[in-house]
């Protein structure tokens, strides 16, 4: 099976009718979604071209920019080239392919069936592609027919049947580099990874820097043999370095080799080049999928480094992005997953007892079953770390009983094996027994828990894109018997955590620490070194390092990589653009009054701003949304926020609304579209005005946006993110 990456795709889910609703795509809900307004010539992405049949030849130029973006998996930007290609050529068949590409891609093809109404847009992009499929090449068709087959209603093996119709088209047509790259990349954990890495070679050979070879690359060795594509991590992100996935996918083998500063130097310029993205797209964490899994994979590796405030920073960065009802609820969306598993990992490693013991209790207040379970291992496993056995072997009652809950949700799955899932309960409960002085039993269930974990590892099932768990458990049992003076034992285990993390900065510790005691020094200085290596931006009076260098040995740092790596110092990559989200600066706004008075954000600094792009008073979505914003008025007064309403209208109109009248708040005029464009607010592919409702704070900095074809009517939402927003210092 190929691996899973914990990420949040969001699809839309919708019919294909025509709607004639201010706002509406004429074509049919399936173009509701996603990006609306017009793309722009992307550098950066890599070059992977890919001809096409078009009636105006400036299609192709859309086509392989949205080709190269699929390739690296930017499937949100991808879809609006696509569109574009479709506004300039109506009938592109490939281009509609291509859309249906943006939802059946490498990860839902393994899906067992596609009839789930996530798939709906895509299904409707594809019947086009297929309507128009006898008016293109033989080649292209076999294209089109090689998704339509393996996403129709009844297939049960789409991805066995999207590879064999994938290498139809290699064998038909040796020379199109485009079929081997997919092929490279759909048929990654359906057969022999070598056999995969020589179509790789294959296209590399034509292409040196083939975004989508590179990419496949890396993702046919993670977890096989991941050392076996490094050439292609040193070049994937030289290949496309304006796409943040294309920077951050080296860092997964990195981070399997122990390569940490290489990995961290990935992680943090993928996390600053998409936030630079997102500032200058007015996109938000929560629209961008790879965001939280990218800041969430930095904030590992960042540990791994030692460098426990810049990853716990990262963490709370993550949990006080912005919520969103649909895309980030709260406590329950990819942000909030990402952020918590973060911080709870990193509190744990390094063993911020109290600090934890405020998560634990943050999240078992927490609505949805998984923070609950969260926060109850957190509070254990603090209560424990602070001395507090009778208190920890009541918090551990609790955790069962929240664990068996999860468990029992699961066992449905048949994939599901309890002893390789995240959280082993095992390991609580060791702890917890260690503390009350039952050593044996304590040390047994480390055992079985470390050997459970070894055997997943093994076979590839252990959750580690990152993991959550704080350490190898062998570490922990490592850390037990050095305490006991166990030296042999620990040192063993030592070993074991090493083999599964590379170059383990706390297991190193420990070794040098071991052997040290054992009377070994030549092989406590090699792994004190090795430490001072991997820890050389560590922060200060982290015990694991201080303890080592009271053992008195030089410092001379030994680098034990598979390659050489740079050091990775933050403040270099500073000119990428900032490490961890910041809200933007909202375009500007200039725009009249219903009396002609020129208006702009600025005369409202100080106060927040709920700004909403409407259709006018014919359109009574929009006015009932008025409406509903007007009834709660008391309350956004309370959050010291303006109300400001703008439409295409004239200030004279807008003036003499009879419908409006009943409406008390600053209407404003934007009557050649200008400002809705700034705002993205304007759909560029049908040229109509879009709904948008944005939150902007009291500095001008955009906090929460939403735009489409409806306009947002949670006003508790709104009010609660107010709130949020007025809470941050």
């Amino acid at each position: 099976m190929r691996p899973l990456l914990a990420i949040a795709l969001v699809f839309a889910a919708c019919q294909v009718i025509a709607d004639d609703s201010p706002g509406h795509s004429k074509h049919g809900s399936a173009f509701d979604s996603g990006m609306r307004t017009r793309p722009w010539e992307m550098p950066g992405i890599g070059t992977s071209p890919f001809p096409i049949t078009s009636k105006n030849p400036e299609v192709q130029k859309w086509f392989d920019q949205g080709n190269a973006l699929l390739h690296s998996f930017w499937w949100e930007e991808a879809e609006r080239s696509f569109r574009w290609c479709i506004k300039l050529d109506p009938d592109c068949a490939m281009a509609y392919w291509s859309l249906a590409r943006c939802g059946f891609n490498w990860f839902t093809m393994s899906s067992k069936s596609f009839t789930g109404s996530e798939f709906n847009r895509y299904h409707a992009f594809l019947k086009e592609a297929v309507k128009r499929k006898n008016n293109v090449p033989e080649r292209e068709r076999m294209y089109i027919e090689a998704w339509e087959m393996a996403v129709a209603p009844d297939q049960k093996e789409g991805l066995k049947t999207l590879n064999r119709h994938l290498q139809n088209i290699v064998i038909k047509y040796p020379a199109d580099l485009e079929a081997k790259a997919l092929l490279s990349m759909y048929n990654i954990g359906e057969g022999s990874a070598f056999a995969n890495e020589l179509l790789v070679q294959d296209v590399l050979a034509k292409n040196p820097l083939h975004p989508g070879a590179h990419h496949a690359s890396i993702h046919n060795w993670d977890g096989v043999a991941a050392a076996q594509s490094i050439r292609s991590c040193e070049l994937y992100g030289r290949a496309a370095p304006g796409i943040g996935h294309a920077l951050h996918m080296p860092g997964h083998i990195y981070s399997k080799i122990g390569m940490w500063h290489e990995a961290a130097i990935a992680m943090d310029s993928a996390t600053r080049t998409e936030l630079r993205y997102m500032n200058e797209r007015l996109a938000l964490p929560f629209e961008t999928w790879n965001y939280p899994h990218n800041r969430n994979y930095l904030c590992f590796i960042q540990e791994q480094l030692g460098m426990a405030q810049a990853s716990i920073q990262g963490a709370r960065d993550l949990l006080e992005a912005p919520q969103d009802p649909e895309y980030n609820p709260e406590g329950q969306g990819a942000l909030a997953g990402q952020g918590q598993a973060a911080l709870y990992r990193a509190l744990v490693k390094f063993e911020r007892w109290d600090e934890l013991l405020v998560f634990a209790a943050e999240n078992k207040a927490a609505k949805d079953i998984f923070s609950k379970l969260l926060g109850a291992f957190a509070e254990t496993f603090a209560l424990h770390g602070l001395g507090k056995h009778k208190e920890a072997s009541d918090s551990l009652t609790k955790l069962r009983a929240a664990h068996k809950t999860v468990s029992f949700m699961f066992k449905s799955d048949p994939n599901y094996d309890e002893a390789f899932a995240p959280f082993p309960i095992t390991v609580p409960e060791a702890l917890v027994a260690l503390g009350e002085g039952r050593v044996s039993d304590g040390q047994i269930m480390l055992r079985n828990a470390a050997d459970n974990e070894t055997r997943a590892r093994e076979q590839n099932k252990y959750p580690s894109d990152p993991p959550m768990d704080p350490w190898p458990v062998a570490r922990l049992l490592a850390d037990d018997y050095l305490s006991r003076g166990e030296h042999d034992l620990a040192i063993k285990f030592y070993d074991r955590a090493v083999a599964h993390e590379p170059n383990d900065g706390f297991a190193l510790s420990g070794l040098a620490r071991a052997h040290h005691a054992k009377g070994s020094l030549k092989l406590a200085e090699y792994y004190a070194n090795r430490l001072e290596y991997v820890w050389s931006g560590a922060d200060a009076n982290l015990k694991w390092l201080t303890s080592v260098r009271k053992l008195g040995f030089r410092s001379n740092p030994i680098a034990e990589t598979p390659e050489k790596e740079r050091p990775y110092v933050p403040k270099k990559l500073d000119p990428l653009g900032p490490m961890n989200w910041r809200p933007f600066p909202a375009p500007s706004l200039k725009v009249r009054d219903i009396n002609g008075k020129s208006v702009q954000l600025s005369d409202y600094r100080g106060k927040n701003v709920l700004l909403v792009f409407f259709l006018g008073d014919a359109c009574v979505h929009c006015v009932g949304q008025l409406k509903s914003i007007n009834d709660r008025m008391a309350e956004f007064e309370a959050q010291n926020t303006t109300i400001l309403a703008v439409c295409s209208a004239t200030p004279e109109s807008l003036k003499d609304s009879a419908t409006l009248a009943t409406v008390k708040m600053n209407f404003l005029s934007d009557t050649k579209h200008e400002n809705a464009r700034r705002f993205s607010s304007y759909d560029d592919f049908e040229e109509i005005e879009l709904h948008s409702t944005i939150l902007i704070d009291k500095h001008g900095d955009v906090r929460w946006k939403r735009t489409g074809g409806d306009p947002f009517m949670d006003m508790n939402f709104l009010v609660r993110e107010l709130q949020r927003i007025n809470a941050t210092k």
